[in-house]
């Protein structure tokens, strides 16, 4: 009997080794296999990012006409031209010299603008107190000066609407 123990034993050891041995070879086959998968979302990520891009490049490519319309009408850019660009590095150093003595100033434009419709922030309040602008000769006058200068001119028209505005 102790012989048949000893063989039942040993075949146990076997039969325990081989599932063993079964249960390393899943083990690896299942990581294998999760490994793939990883592998094939990282591949399905990169194509939607691929197909997103490619998109945006469709959608910005349809959309160049209106971009062009745009450019033309709204921003007024150009291409660059072949004149605009400097042949040399001397002619770039001659761009950075300092005017010479008796050469004139600058010349700086200002932009002249429209006076706007209302005179200020505060012109329709002003005006629901019920007098019509045509009872107040002080807003007749800052409504017909058409200029700054001329409106900085009369300080008491200026202090008058400053001091309805404080009322």
């Amino acid at each position: 009997m102790v012989g048949g123990s000893r063989i039942r034993q040993i075949g146990w050891a076997l039969v325990l080794g081989i599932c063993f041995a079964l249960l390393l070879a899943l083990t690896f086959k299942v990581n294998a296999v999760k490994s793939d998968v990883r592998l094939a979302e990282r591949q399905i990520i990169a194509a939607q990012q691929a197909k997103l891009m490619l998109d945006t490049e469709f959608e910005t490519r349809a959309s160049q006409q209106q971009l062009s319309d745009w450019n033309a009408v709204e921003f007024g850019y150009a291409a660059p031209r072949a004149d605009q660009y400097l042949e040399s590095e001397r002619q770039l150093a001659v761009l950075g010299t300092p005017r010479g003595i008796d050469a004139p100033d600058p010349v700086r434009v200002a932009l002249n603008r429209p006076a706007p419709e209302s005179e200020s922030l505060f012109a329709e309040w002003m005006d629901d107190e019920g007098a019509d602008s045509a009872s107040r000769p002080e807003r007749r006058e800052l409504a017909a000066a058409s200029g700054l200068a001329e409106r900085l001119a009369s300080p008491a028209v200026g202090m008058a609407a400053v001091a309805e505005v404080s009322q």
